[in-house]
């Protein structure tokens, strides 16, 4: 018996010491161990990308939030779009096969020449014609049954016993996009059970909106628990000519509505689609558009997994649009035009992955398991470096892996504002207790003198990592009006200086602060120094750095800075009030217009008087008189002379410290291609293209396993394998 036992301990031995060597084979073959994604997917056009947290809204309707573009831009298809490649920003057709035509009407519907000056328009029409043939992404809303009716129209709770996405019901369908769906989402704007983030401003332009959502609570409290069919109830505004035109009708002459029909809330929306979804049990299994939108754009989402991934797949069924033929000046050299006239999407699939935590998605960006990547503060020294003119470069480590860098100028202003009404800083005397010596001349002198003093291309350097530009006035580049080089300088502040703005030795600041009558930092007048108070939310580590470079800025002309900090609430409540001095502030573009920037300082939007944006209550009739010439017009040389003139008024009287324009970093790797920064239009991925071959074998490379700890591991136990073997042989044998 005790023989028998070792020689089963000896086949067994065997055995194990035979599955050791396969499982070393195996881990000598060419698989990534590390790879998150299946090999099946491996050659294959997919895009990898990350998100940080699940969307709110898919609703066309509802989201208005920057990561619930990223998906509802690669759906949904609303009549126009910005050129992917053109700067400034300018609108082309997207749904649209024309730009829409406008057409102008008096108070009583006569019309009128296109020339016919804004205060005698009383309606704008736009008429806008689609193009024929789009259709929808494949959905169960539009299933037929063998007679033509709706397959899945009518379903009892029985029926969504085993449904709990989309991919559950066993058929789908499509149609063609008419005018009457881009109808019946305009008058899903003014829908009870929805919110409309931006329908104060709609209803104020779109010709009976108001009204119509009075009308649609009216038709609801009838019926609660009804479905609320948009179709009985005509909008007067809105209406669709034929098949492909429809027609919308606004108050006023309004120009930058245009910019409006590039948004998503001007997507069509089929009648069926809304309808399937209000089945009862649908909502509690989130079969809703706000989980499962429904769009003719070039992607659609066909798996929503907030907690792990969200894939878009590409519509089969778009096949009106093909990738733009022109561009700017150096677009050609840098292979943006290489894939001119190919249909669009470029890519297959877009696979977003849930990353939360910034170090995991940055590893796996550098595994080339991202295509594309942002740079957090913690990885911009491992990315970036700043050559000897002070440009942003990729670093040599990135540039070896073929990754480069793309950056972007925001269209957004961070801005320092000065409060119009303080008697010190502002340049109303009404506020001064003493109106006789108040004097504008004075406090437009100080202003400048600060303005000399705050180092914003410091501020940059220090607080930034570099990814920002002074700002020389309100408008960011990008923007029409905005000037580039030695035109687009700020001369109370920069000078021109071989080829490049330098701003003015502190000295011009310090000769200003004493013309105003603080020479040394002191008050001529009272012999006190000057204290001035900044108003921030700011109350974090990181901010009281700042805050303390600010009051450095002040030290350098002599003038003692207060920062007095508070919760947002307070701090609001003080800028509705008026009670400040200077304040931080800051403004990212809804549209890229000027009129969209120029309007933060329009004295019909003072905050304090009339409640507006104007939160540094900025006053100057002169000012006013051109705003309201410049914000009607179409963007011309001569809508340019007038925007010149509004600057340098502006750049005189110093409302703001200007502040500086943000720049966005990303990294791409080299199998990336047709990236280029584009801070207005969310619908870019269609234009990506994925070189997928390069990606997999520059994958393999980076991320080849270390086998030789394995094999040392093996063979140590190999060693005491064969000990044992010999320790039992010796055993058995003299047993034997």
């Amino acid at each position: 018996m005790t023989r028998l036992r070792y020689s089963a301990k000896l086949r067994a031995m065997k055995f194990l010491f035979v599955s050791l060597f396969v499982l070393l084979l195996s881990a000598c073959d060419s698989g990534l161990w590390n790879n998150p994604y299946p090999v099946v997917d491996e050659g294959k056009p997919i895009l990898y990308t990350a998100f940080t947290g699940r969307p709110k809204h898919l609703d066309p309707v509802q989201a208005y939030s920057e990561n619930e573009y990223e998906f509802l831009a690669q759906i949904y298809a609303p009549p126009l779009q910005y050129h992917y490649l053109k700067r400034p920003y300018q609108l082309v057709p997207l749904a649209a096969s024309a730009m829409p035509t406008v057409h102008y009407l008096d108070s009583i519907r006569r019309p009128l020449p296109d020339t016919a000056p804004a205060e005698k328009i009383a309606f704008s029409v736009y008429e806008i014609r689609i193009k024929p043939n789009m259709r929808y992404q494949p959905h169960p809303a539009f299933a037929r049954d063998a007679q033509g009716k709706p397959e899945y129209g009518h379903l009892a709770q029985s029926d969504l016993r085993d449904i709990h996405t989309l991919s559950d019901f066993s058929h789908t369908g499509t149609r063609t996009v008419t005018a009457a769906d881009y109808v019946y989402q305009i008058k899903r704007l003014a829908h009870p059970q929805l919110h409309l983030p931006i329908f104060g401003v709609m209803s104020e332009y779109i010709v009976g909106l108001k009204d119509y959502a009075v009308t649609l609570q009216d038709a609801l409290k009838k019926e609660p628990q009804g479905f609320l069919d948009l179709n009985a109830y005509p909008l007067p505004g809105v209406e669709a000519v034929d098949e492909l035109t429809y027609r919308i009708t606004i108050h006023g002459k309004y120009p930058q509505f245009a910019y409006w029909l590039a948004m998503p809330f001007f997507s069509p929306m089929p009648h069926e689609a809304e309808k399937f979804y209000a089945q009862p049990g649908m909502r509690e299994r989130n079969l809703m558009l706000d989980w499962w939108p429904v769009g003719s754009g070039p992607y659609y989402l066909s798996e929503n997994d907030p907690n792990q991934r969200m894939v878009l797949t590409r519509n089969p069924n778009y096949d009106s649009e093909t990738y733009p033929a022109e561009g700017e000046a150096g677009d050609a050299q840098a292979g943006l035009l290489a894939d001119a006239g190919k249909p669009l999407p470029l890519i297959d699939r877009v696979v977003f992955s849930l990353e939360k935590e910034t170090i995991p998605y940055w590893n796996k960006f550098l595994q080339g398991y991202f295509d594309a990547s942002g740079i957090s503060s913690d990885s911009f020294d491992q990315a970036v470096q700043i050559n000897v003119v002070g440009e942003a470069m990729v670093a040599d480590e990135m540039k070896a892996q073929g990754i480069s860098l793309s950056t972007a100028v925001a269209t957004s202003t961070m801005y320092t504002g000065f409060n119009w009404l303080d008697p010190v800083l502002g340049g109303a005397c009404e506020n001064s207790k003493d109106a006789s010596s108040c004097d504008p001349e004075r406090s437009r002198k100080l202003r400048q003198a600060i303005a000399i003093a705050v180092d914003f291309e410091e501020y940059i350097s220090i607080f930034a990592n570099g990814r920002g530009i002074a700002a020389q006035s309100p408008i960011p580049p990008g923007i029409f009006g905005y000037r580039e080089g030695e035109a687009g300088i700020n001369r109370y502040v920069y000078e021109w200086v071989d080829g490049a703005s330098k701003r003015k030795p502190i000295e011009e600041a310090r000769r200003l602060l004493a013309e105003a009558g603080y020479p040394g930092g002191v008050d001529a007048l009272t012999n006190q120094p000057l204290v001035i108070n900044l108003d921030t939310t700011s109350s974090g580590i990181g901010d009281k750095s700042r805050l303390d470079w600010m009051r450095k800025q002040f030290d350098k002309i002599n003038v003692q800075l207060v920062v007095r900090s508070t919760d947002y609430n307070r701090f609001q409540d003080k800028i509705r009030k008026g009670d400040t001095q200077m304040f931080y502030y800051g403004w990212n573009a809804d549209y890229p217009d000027p009129e969209n920037f120029f309007f933060l300082l329009h004295g019909a939007q003072a905050k304090v008087s009339k409640g507006g944006e104007n939160a540094s209550n900025y006053s100057s009739p002169e000012y006013d008189k051109l705003f309201e010439q410049m914000k009607n017009m179409e963007n011309s040389p001569a809508r340019q002379a007038i925007i010149d003139r509004m600057l340098e008024i502006l750049r005189r009287d110093s409302p703001w410290l200007w502040g500086y324009h943000p720049k966005s970093y990303v990294l791409q790797h080299g199998w990336l291609h047709n990236v280029k920064p584009n801070v207005m239009a969310n619908n870019k991925l269609k234009y990506w293209r994925v070189d997928a071959a390069m990606r997999d074998g520059l994958r393999r490379e980076w991320n080849q396993p270390m086998r030789w700890p394995l094999w040392l591991g093996a063979l140590m136990v190999l060693l005491f394998g064969g000990w044992m073997w010999r320790v039992l042989r010796q055993r058995e044998e003299g047993r034997g």
